[in-house]
């Protein structure tokens, strides 16, 4: 169950970053270094998320059939 509520927590993470650029480049118009931040954050957090997702699977954290 906590493993669940890892991947959930990273994927909101993901989405929230992802929105908080998108007002950014609403609201700076490309002018604010802070898009880049935060679409910098959201890769690094799916990259982090990949590689986490890929340890339980190889350390059977996480089986083969998947989490039920």
């Amino acid at each position: 169950m906590l493993i669940k509520g890892i991947i959930i927590l990273m994927l909101v993470l993901i989405l929230v970053s992802l929105f908080s650029a998108l007002a950014l480049v609403f609201r700076a118009r490309g002018r604010s270094t802070r898009v880049a931040t935060a679409l910098t954050w959201r890769i690094g957090l799916s990259l982090a998320l990949f590689i986490l997702l890929m340890a339980g699977l190889y350390f059977g954290i996480i089986p083969p059939n998947g989490l039920r």
